[in-house]
């Protein structure tokens, strides 16, 4: 039986829970959110999406089918902190190549186990997301609360350029490709471009700070928007850069390049008061009226009062009615606020990558 330390969470309406230690030791903070999938915690971990975010599962039991080298978005862990309520002791899977507990030690990763996570989701789910600290050093309230006024607030961050490659490189998995895509990195998950490589491309992944001229001198086919982490409106280097791209090529976005194509339509973004992430989220398909369970990752949405009358809502998160997913035909743009490249899965909405391709089609 592992030994743990002591450790607490402390949420900054005051609210804390003590519980035990899981990972690295030590004090982490971000924005405390909660994630509804029984399975996933790996790729979760590692999704740039999540940066400056620590992960309540609120699911009990995490960490069944260990962990492994395969089942991750990047080469870093961009989760702030981890929040579950039990560790499994006895990973068991043919694939397991060690625990999630060693795992987060390996990556340094500040967690906490041992505490009621579905009174902490149900607050969450009530107050909205929060800053939080955890730590397994400080007890102290008083010093705890002063220390949380110094975390920043997600509302106004641009996290996108903090987790966006720094260089560009070209990936291609065929002689002779058939599409060439240039994909904008604001925080992109590997599976992703694993999808675009699967179908002929040769896929050229610029950083989030790119120019426009950059982007035509490649001479792509289609332009991909990646997704990424913090507040879209706050990408504002992004959102000019695909203002000038509209119309030039197809161009195709996921989750907060669903946001930033959005913006460069000159629609608006809010900050949710509690976000969708997990792999169980419904969604309304508007031009099939088929109804897709989707994986999501997002705190902020477009606003529907702010679309201009080009563009079309294509999809409706049925929760809670905010957009799923848009298009504009004018300047043969689309995007969804889900992710259809869902690792592990549900795969409904796959499809949607097959829509790039056919615009990409037409365009040549």
């Amino acid at each position: 039986m592992r030994k743990h330390q002591k450790a607490i969470l402390y949420l900054e309406d005051g609210l804390f829970f003590k519980g035990k230690s899981l990972g690295a030791l030590g004090e982490t903070s971000g924005e405390v959110c909660f994630n509804t999938g029984m399975t996933g915690y790996q790729e979760i971990l590692t999704d740039p999406s999540y940066a400056k975010q620590m992960i309540v599962m609120c699911s009990p039991h995490i960490g069944n089918y260990g962990t492994n080298d395969s089942d991750v978005e990047s080469s870093n862990v961009y989760a702030s902190g981890f929040i579950i309520k039990n560790e499994s002791l006895s990973p068991s899977n043919w694939r397991s190549s060690g625990s999630l507990e060693e795992f987060l030690k390996l990556k340094k990763v500040v967690g906490i186990q041992d505490i009621d996570t579905r009174a902490l989701t149900v607050h969450i789910r009530n107050n909205g997301a929060m800053k939080g600290i955890i730590s397994t050093d400080d007890f102290d309230l008083d010093s705890l609360a002063k220390k949380i006024q110094n975390v920043p607030s997600m509302e106004g961050l641009d996290l996108a350029k903090e987790v966006s490659r720094k260089e560009k490189t070209t990936l291609c998995n065929v002689e002779n490709p058939k599409y060439k895509i240039a994909a904008i990195d604001y925080g992109m998950k590997s599976n992703i471009y694993d999808i675009l490589l699967e179908n002929d491309s040769e896929v050229t992944i610029f950083p989030a700070s790119v120019s426009s001229d950059e982007i035509l001198n490649y001479n792509p086919d289609g332009i991909f928007l990646s997704n990424g982490p913090g507040d879209p409106a706050a990408v504002s280097y992004g959102i000019e850069t695909v203002k000038k791209l509209l119309g030039e090529k197809p161009m195709f976005g996921i989750c907060l390049g669903h946001q930033i194509l959005a913006l460069a339509l000159e629609a608006k973004t809010f900050k949710m008061k509690f976000g969708h992430r997990g792999i169980n989220h419904p969604v309304k398909n508007l031009k099939t009226n088929k109804i897709e369970i989707t994986s999501q990752n997002h705190g902020f949405a477009v606003s529907n009062d702010s679309l201009a009358s080009n563009i079309t809502v294509t999809h409706t998160h049925l929760n809670d009615n905010t957009i799923a997913g848009i298009a504009c035909e004018d300047v043969q743009a689309y995007s969804v606020q889900y992710h259809p490249e869902a690792s592990p899965g549900p795969h409904d909405a796959r499809y949607v990558f097959d829509n790039f391709f056919k615009m990409m089609d037409s365009n040549a």
